[in-house]
């Protein structure tokens, strides 16, 4: 198997068939665990697999739709029995893998509420078990229907099933229940029974288990609910579904209120009120782990209080308010015998460990990337060190540390180049300006004299979400640059007319690889994305820090190229600087990077040259059924009701765009309390301003 590339590496073209090819492979698997409970694979390499193709559709945003595993949960259900639409999605988590994303995870919760440092989020923690999720409704008290988890939003009818597990009651005890009540947990088997059942079908001459998550899940979707009565099966309480009325208002004593009705609950749940309390809940369960006598894989952590919880709502297929911290990942040792140096499309020079190939969670691994400078000398990583190499939740392979720092005779610690292995331009590590130290990474300067960048601007610039020109991909880039034919993307469009004037000899069509239908459908593909929309064109410059999404946002501010190009010209003048500055989501880096970009002569005549050869569309104004939709809006002020982010999303999922200033392209401002400068610069402009309770009231959600 083919060593890894680094997903910052990868070109468009790459990324797609990786996607492709993850996305499959992720079908696949998914449908062995959750349909036929026979997973091929380890849930360490499942959750690499997962967190790479998590890595790509971060990169590449466009590569994400409905039928991305990442947007579903599960497998459909088999078939094999009837099926039932959960009234309440039954979704998956987010992972975290080390001590700094819980960190982070609590960071963001304390930043979506707009909680300051002093105000404490009290955070349930309890063992992630490693079972088949079910779902349990119970009516008036009696236990009427049960399901698996499925995938998300239709699971399986297993009830018959179910009601066989002594761990579940088939009516409740006492009257303090909601009417309707739907019970979520885990079905599960013990590593004892799990042994017992083993050695039966061992003496029964039947294939054994793998594992006893596999055991319960094949016990529990039996056709005959009298084979799954005879299995050792349990059920851990956690969660609810549909409620006719609340259980509690924390996370915890909901829980809890299970136990009194008949069910199992797990006892290592505890409720913390720290990072630290939760990272030392963490630590105590993975020390029992062994002595548990189940399966668990990580440490599930949720906001206690209900209420919170659902301010924080969900995101894509998790919930923001709860994570699972999941055990470290497999490891393995190697000898690294080399660094090289890769050069990126905006000149980043970046180290690779050449390794001696390891298997590594189910993965052959033989290049790890050191991400720069400071992490060689963080690590001390040599060549010829035996190194640690894990994938744990980047998915990219890492080297932890290094193994054997004290042997005799080791090599020299690895100097850095000051010069760009590619055309051997400086290369520096910018200041930043406002915290005075260096860039992580070293950069080359050469700019468009630079081959690493120019073939990289180029293989991005012909993209899917670039100008996407059919039957121009990286191969054809590496091709024409390398032969000299396109050094600059304005040459791609008179390739038509230099290959017929016989400036380019020998002529294309008489290439071996191509005739003279495939240059004619190349020409005519190219012709074809002579007219371009802004926002595309933006994004295929390749612009440091400006992607799809700013290349968006810059698009609607400006509506045409003749407005975004006169403004960018002028970057000097303050004013342009700070209506610029004002679009949320525009910062100092992006403004910086569009600078820098723009007031370098080459750039401009280049962009010149190109967009002689071009139709760009303005851009289209955002459709929304809403009031709000294409308006400018400002929020000022304390909000009551919601945080300002709460807010700014909201607005923005009803079309309109948020800007963080008032000025005479604003439509609306929304005050709360305390408003200042800005609802008296919005008096002034002739600016309407209403309240928070009237933006709730215009938005229809008074």
């Amino acid at each position: 198997m083919s060593a890894l590339k680094d997903v910052d590496h990868l070109n468009e073209t790459e990324a797609r068939d990786e996607h492709t090819r993850l996305a499959r492979e992720i079908g696949k698997h998914d449908k062995a665990y959750y349909q036929d409970d026979a997973p091929k694979i380890s849930d360490a390499v499942y959750d690499g697999l997962r967190q790479r193709l998590i890595a790509i559709e971060a990169r590449f945003p466009q590569f994400v739709d409905l039928f991305s595993p990442t947007q579903r949960v599960g497998a459909a259900p088999s078939g094999k029995f009837g099926e039932i639409t959960h009234a309440v999605p039954m979704l998956s988590l987010g992972n975290a893998f080390n001590d700094e994303d819980v960190e982070d995870f609590v960071a963001r919760i304390r930043r979506f509420l707009g909680l300051d440092e002093h105000e404490k989020i009290e955070i349930t923690a309890e063992p992630k078990i490693d079972g088949l999720s079910a779902n349990l409704r119970y009516e008036k008290g009696q236990l009427v229907s049960g399901a698996t988890r499925g995938d998300g939003a239709t699971g399986e009818d297993v009830t018959r099933n179910l009601m066989t597990l002594k761990d579940i009651p088939h009516a409740l005890p006492g009257n303090d229940w909601p009417e309707v009540l739907e019970v979520r947990g885990e079905v599960y088997m013990s590593h004892e029974d799990f042994a017992a059942l083993n050695a039966r079908q061992v003496e029964l001459g039947r294939p054994e288990y793998k594992n006893p998550r596999n055991a319960a899940a094949g016990s529990l979707r039996q056709i005959d609910p009298s084979v799954t009565a005879q299995r050792p099966l349990r059920f851990f309480a956690y969660a609810w579904g549909e409620l006719s009325q609340p259980l509690s208002g924390s996370q915890f004593d909901a829980v809890h209120r299970f136990d009194a009705w008949g069910f199992q609950t797990n006892s290592h749940m505890k409720k913390c009120g720290s990072v630290a309390e939760i990272l030392e809940v963490y630590h105590g369960i993975e020390a029992q782990r062994a002595s548990l006598g189940y399966d668990i894989d990580g440490v599930v952590y949720k906001v206690d209080r209900l209420d919170w919880q659902e301010r924080l709502g969900f995101a894509s297929r998790a919930p923001r308010w709860a994570i699972a911290h999941k055990f470290p990942a497999e490891q393995a040792t190697t000898v690294l015998e080399g660094i090289d140096i890769q050069v990126g499309r905006t000149g980043s020079l970046t180290p690779v460990a050449r390794l001696k190939p390891v298997t590594v969670g189910g993965v052959v691994v033989s290049n790890v990337t050191l991400h720069n400078e400071d992490e060689i000398l963080r690590k001390d990583v040599r060549v010829g060190d035996t190194v640690v190499v894990q994938r744990a939740g980047d998915v990219i392979p890492q080297i932890v540390r290094v193994a054997d720092a004290d042997r005799a005779g080791r090599g020299e610690a690895f100097v850095f180049p000051t010069e760009c292995p590619v055309c051997g331009s400086h290369a520096l590590r910018e200041h930043d300006e406002k915290t005075g130290k260096l860039d992580a990474v070293r950069r080359c300067t050469g700019g468009m004299v630079c081959d690493a960048q120019l073939s990289r601007s180029l293989e991005h610039f012909v993209s899917r979400k670039a100008f996407d020109i059919e039957g121009f991909g990286s191969k054809q880039v590496e091709t024409f640059h390398a032969e000299g034919l396109v050094r600059e993307p304005s040459a791609i469009f008179t390739l038509r007319e230099r290959n017929i004037s016989g400036e380019i000899q020998p002529p294309l069509q008489e290439r071996e690889g191509w005739g003279e239908t495939s240059v004619a459908n190349l020409f005519n593909a190219i012709d074809e994305r002579r007219r371009i929309s802004l926002a595309r064109l933006l994004n295929a410059l390749g612009i440091r820090h400006v992607g799809e999404g700013t290349a968006q946002l810059l698009a609607r501010t400006y509506g045409s190229w003749s407005s975004f190009f006169a403004a960018v010209r002028n970057l000097s003048d303050e004013t342009v600087r700070a209506e610029l500055l004002a679009v949320d989501g525009i910062g100092d880096t992006a403004l910086e990077a569009l600078e820098q970009y723009f007031s370098e002569p080459l750039n401009v005549e280049a962009l010149e040259r190109l967009t002689a050869q071009l139709t760009i569309e303005d851009a289209e104004q955002v459709s929304a059924d809403s009031p709000v939709a294409g308006k400018t809006v400002v929020f000022t002020g304390t909000l009551e009701r919601m945080t300002r982010d709460e807010a700014k999303a909201k607005a923005q999922s009803l079309g309109a765009k948020v800007s963080g200033s008032v000025s005479k392209k604003t439509d609306l401002l929304i005050a709360g309390p305390g408003a200042g400068s800005k609802a008296k610069k919005a008096a002034d402009l002739g600016v309407e301003t209403i309240t928070e309770d009237a933006w709730f009231e215009l938005i229809g959600e008074v």
